[in-house]
Formats: C-alpha cells, structure tokens, sequence
C-alpha cells in the first residue's frame, strides 16, 4: 500500500474514534456550572442566536417588566425557547456546553437579580433528569432592545456527527 493510502486510513480512523468520544467537562463539587467543556473533535456544534422572554401578561404595559415577567419568570421563558430551539437540531439542553447570559438590573435596583435567574436555571440544568452543566459567563448589561426584558440568553450546543 502507498504511505498516502495508510496515512489517510490511519486518519479516518483517529477521526472516527474522536468523534465517537463524549464531551468532557469539568465541574467542581457543588458548582451549578462547569469550570471547562471539551468538546471532541468532528463534533456537530450548534449556535443558539441570544433568545429572549415571551409576554407572560399581555396586559401589561408595552416594554414593562409586568409584560414579561420578573427574572426568574423570564428565564425560564428564555430556557424553554432555548429547548425548543435546540429539538429543531435533536438537540436538548444536556447537549449545551456555553452559555451567556446576559441580566439588565430590575426598575429600581441597581444590580441584576442573579438569585432569579438561578432559580429558572437550576430547574433546568443541574437535575436528576438532566444532570449537565455547560459553562457559563454571566453579565449584567445596561439594558436590552425592548425595556421590560431583564434577560437573554445565548448556547452553544454540541453533539456527535448524525
């Protein structure tokens, strides 16, 4: 056989072999996010565009907190956008390994209501029935397009080749 026919046989089977590795990730003991995700070569990624809440009282006043909800209200509303968004691709939330959140600070406080979104978060990431972490940063930003939304969220997905 040619080097060149050994060599490229040699590489499709370290890629097939990489791609059937899992993602790895790093969480310390009692964290509700990992420290680090690896993610093996020749792995399906998936970019989830910043979501953001649906009007949970349409009643509320147009670009009001009311409309859409507290932190913990819009989180889930953004988490569950997020899940659906990710089925679209036979992708679920355990298959997330980035995550950036961004909070705007509630009418009349001055920091975001990290304890709120943490709230949303931990049913969704962290459970019995889903049990990964991905890696998150999370910031408070002066404010979003439309003024009654205190969250958006954007993931990276990733998951072995179909």
């Amino acid at each position: 056989m040619r080097h060149w026919m050994i060599a490229g046989l040699l590489l499709a089977g370290a890629s097939s072999a990489a791609a059937a590795q899992e993602v790895r990730r790093v969480v310390p003991e009692r964290s509700p996010i990992a420290n680090s995700v690896e993610v093996p070569a020749g792995s399906r990624l998936v970019y989830v565009s910043g979501a953001v809440p649906d009007i949970a009282d349409p009643s509320g006043p147009e670009g009001s907190v009311q409309r859409y909800g507290d932190t913990t209200t819009q989180t889930r509303s953004v988490l569950r956008t997020i899940e659906q968004r990710l089925r679209e691709h036979g992708l679920g939330l355990g298959d997330v390994v980035m995550m950036r959140v961004f909070l705007v600070a509630p009418p009349g406080q001055e920091r975001m209501d990290f304890a709120g979104m943490m709230t949303a978060y931990r049913e969704f990431f962290g459970t019995a029935a889903q049990p990964n972490l991905p890696a998150r940063s999370t910031m408070q930003v002066a404010g979003l397009v439309v003024p009654g939304w205190l969250v958006e969220i954007e993931v990276t997905a990733a998951a072995r080749p179909r």
